[in-house]
């Protein structure tokens, strides 16, 4: 088992989060970004630095990533293509993408995407506050003691 991590977009408090429990559980991380990224050097984390480009690090992930992995990304469409394989697939705030919602999140994500680009202001999404840290940490403990406890 092995934890990806979208890192280009990824809360500094997640990353914090996500540090924390490899430590603890002895779990490898790969965190995945174009922008060269300044992490602690620690025992089980790694970083790929990919090229440039739209969803280059999506690519990689999604190309490397196993069924029991955990991946963390508020990209829908990488969400998309990695439940299918069996990767957990968890946002920053804690919500877990599942094969029962993940045509819905996409099929939402496409429709706001589409007004979007008809010039129609959609608004972002809220500023990620202390309950949407205390939710990915409660979700991220709950699903890596589920992998690891699957893995024997």
């Amino acid at each position: 088992m092995q934890i990806w991590v979208d890192a280009d977009a990824c809360p500094g408090p997640v990353r914090d989060i996500l540090l924390r429990a490899v430590q603890r559980l002895k779990v490898p991380i790969v965190f995945v970004a174009n922008k060269p990224l300044t992490l602690p050097r620690l025992a089980y984390v790694s970083t790929v630095q990919v090229g440039a480009g739209l969803d280059v690090a999506d690519r990689h992930i999604a190309t490397s990533a196993q069924p029991g992995d955990l991946a963390v990304t508020q990209d829908i469409p990488l969400a998309a293509l990695l439940v299918p394989k069996g990767v957990v697939v968890m946002d920053p705030r804690g919500e877990l993408f599942t094969p029962e919602n993940i045509d819905e999140r996409l099929s939402v994500r496409n429709f706001m995407q589409d007004l979007r680009d008809s010039g129609v202001t959609t608004g972002g999404p809220s500023s990620f506050s202390q309950q949407d840290r205390q939710q990915f940490a409660a979700t991220l403990d709950r699903e890596l003691s589920r992998l690891v406890k699957q893995q024997g």
